[in-house]
């Protein structure tokens, strides 16, 4: 395949430390390659000196005559004066951009929410930031250079960004070079992960799945001295291979390795222990949401509903931007009142929130790192090791140095590692984690999930990154359109969901004029008789969902080399799976008629 760009020798360094060591590496028509490595260690740098933005010391930037490169960077570089219409689409009269399905297909992906004359100066910095790849994306590009472009996009966003990249070019032409702690996204689009590390950039085949498999290997076969994160990094593998065949069936590598890698390691969690422990701890009553609505004025932003959370719950919670989650969190932490129903709380309940700000650490910003530590004298236990804080810390990938900086100024992704110890410090039964991959590279994330499988309590988490949810919860719900629900199937039912909600007519069925329906909408007998069976629909789900995951343990445990009778298992699981995906449409079509 033809070249596109590269770097022939590449060095980098600054006064305090060297960046990069003679690097060379290219990208070719057709590559999709995801960066990661640790924070702090040049995956911006590398996207800095192959986009030109960043002179290397030594070495040089090759290209194609003619290249057209598109950058998204971390920088906010919008105008405040322009106009969403201005930095999306230019000069272009309405017209012409509307007459083209690609732009059309953008905006709508990406800022259909947003007023197209607002100027950037009104936009939060989320808002900003997907005007900013929507205006790179409308834009022509051989090869596009995308820096964290996964950040303040929803599941649905990540979703179809993923489906836009894998569709913008021809097969085997085009580059893409992408910086993202999402590891799904990683999975859904790369070709190629390259790995920032010690100064030098090492390639591997396939997305993040096939990466977590060589990386082992790698591991292994050099008799490396990191066994702590090489463990970790084998659990991650064992969670891929057991817990999400769809995905590892799709990476190019060697499902025998792999089995072989596992062979001896347990589960990433027991999930009957850890409830156990959560009883003991929480009893039986944890917090119970009955018949729970909330509005804001005349705006209601949750429909009534009853979520009873149990001891040793791990809940994901999925929803767009403005869907109502973070009201919802606000319920179950206290910190909002409903407007409706009642809140019942056990009383030992003792819950803790790692949100999207950095409150607690604002008060202790001049403090040094082991003065904080000093003034928690608990053990933790991660898989039956009691450790201290300053061990948990070094676990969290801290050095002894980082022990006497000031929290103040401590690295994004730093403070985020530090807030979580504190919290799991002040040793919680029930916790919420708003968002906690922001700021935080792959590495770490894995060590994130590899201390939550041990932690023995409630568990509830909204994040856009779809990996996370899968990896450390058991559930998920949704607010779809107000109503809080189960979504048997996880992301991928959500989606569905979603996606059908677009599609729906925007007039309810019964509220057309000029025929024998009631211009005022159903009557309360109707709504009820559909509210009733709604219910019927969801408890009939869960029953397909436990038959669908009892079929999956089936197949796991049948001959791997019997095909037929692995495709008679296929069949059944089809089956099952089409009568969930019947159910839920017909819950939408009721949904429409509670309102």
């Amino acid at each position: 395949m033809a070249h596109l760009l590269g770097g022939e020798a590449l060095h980098l360094e600054y006064p305090t430390h060297t960046v990069f060591d003679s690097v060379t590496l290219g990208i070719s028509d057709g590559d999709r390659i995801g960066v990661v490595g640790r924070n702090g260690d040049g995956k911006s740098s590398l996207l800095g000196l192959l986009s030109g933005k960043l002179e290397p010391n030594s070495g040089r930037v090759t290209q194609r005559n003619g290249l057209r490169v598109g950058v998204l960077d971390q920088a906010d570089t919008l105008e405040d004066r322009m106009t969403v219409r201005q930095a999306v689409v230019g000069d272009m009269a309405d017209h012409e951009w509307a007459s083209d399905p690609k732009v059309r297909d953008i905006i709508s992906g990406l800022v259909t929410d947003l007023d197209w004359d607002a100027t950037i100066s009104t936009l939060s910095g989320g808002q900003r930031r997907r005007v900013a790849l929507a205006a790179l994306l409308v834009g022509d590009w051989d090869v596009i250079i995308l820096d964290e472009p996964t950040n303040h996009l929803d599941v649905e966003g990540i979703s179809w960004l993923a489906d836009h990249i894998n569709n913008r070019w021809a097969r085997n032409t085009g580059g893409l070079m992408v910086v993202t702690h999402d590891r799904w996204f990683l999975d859904a689009v790369c070709t190629n992960t390259w790995e920032v590390h010690d100064r030098i950039v090492e390639p591997f085949e396939g997305g993040y799945a096939a990466y977590v498999l060589q990386r082992v290997e790698r591991d292994r076969i050099a008799a490396v001295t990191e066994n702590k994160r090489q463990n970790m990094m084998k659990k991650e593998l064992a969670w891929l291979r057991r817990g999400a065949p769809a995905r590892t069936a799709k990476p190019k590598f060697r499902i025998e390795a792999a089995n072989q890698l596992i062979a001896d390691v347990p589960e990433v969690r027991n999930p009957i222990e850890l409830k156990k422990m959560a009883t003991a701890r929480l009893g039986k009553d944890v917090v119970d949401l009955l018949d729970t609505e909330v509005s804001f004025g005349d705006k209601r932003i949750l429909k009534p509903f009853t979520w009873r959370i149990g001891p040793g719950e791990r809940t994901g919670i999925l929803g767009a931007n403005g869907a109502g989650k973070s009201t919802l969190l606000g319920l179950v932490a206290g910190t909002v009142e409903p407007t409706g129903g009642k809140i019942k709380r056990g009383q030992t309940v003792k819950l803790a929130v790692l949100d999207q700000q950095f409150r607690e650490l604002e008060k202790i910003g001049q403090d040094r790192v082991r003065e904080v530590l000093a003034r928690f004298s608990t053990t933790f236990n991660v898989d039956g090791k009691d450790l201290t804080p300053s061990q948990l810390l070094e676990r969290l990938g801290f050095s002894r140095a980082h022990l006497s900086t000031k929290v103040i100024e401590l690295s994004g992704g730093q403070r985020r590692r530090l807030q979580l110890l504190m919290i799991l410090m002040n040793e919680p039964n029930v916790m919420i984690l708003d968002e906690p991959t922001n700021d935080v590279d792959t590495d770490m994330l894995a060590a994130l999930e590899d201390l939550l499988d041990s932690w023995p309590g409630t568990l509830i988490v909204v994040s856009h990154d779809r990996y996370l949810l899968e990896r450390v919860t058991d559930q998920q719900y949704a607010i779809l359109d107000g109503h809080f629900r189960h979504v048997p199937g996880g992301v991928d039912d959500y989606l569905k969901l979603r996606a059908a909600q677009e599609s729906a007519p925007l007039t309810k069925p019964n509220a057309s004029t000029g025929s024998d329906t009631k211009a005022d909408g159903p009557s309360g007998a109707e709504i009820r008789a559909a509210q009733k069976k709604m219910n019927t629909n969801e408890r009939k789900v869960q029953a397909l969902t436990k038959q669908i995951d009892q079929l999956h343990k089936k197949m796991a445990d049948h001959d791997q080399s019997d095909y037929e009778g692995l495709g008679k298992f296929t069949a059944q699981l089809q089956d099952l799976e089409s009568q969930v995906g019947e159910l839920e449409e017909r819950w939408l079509e009721l949904s429409e008629i509670t309102g």
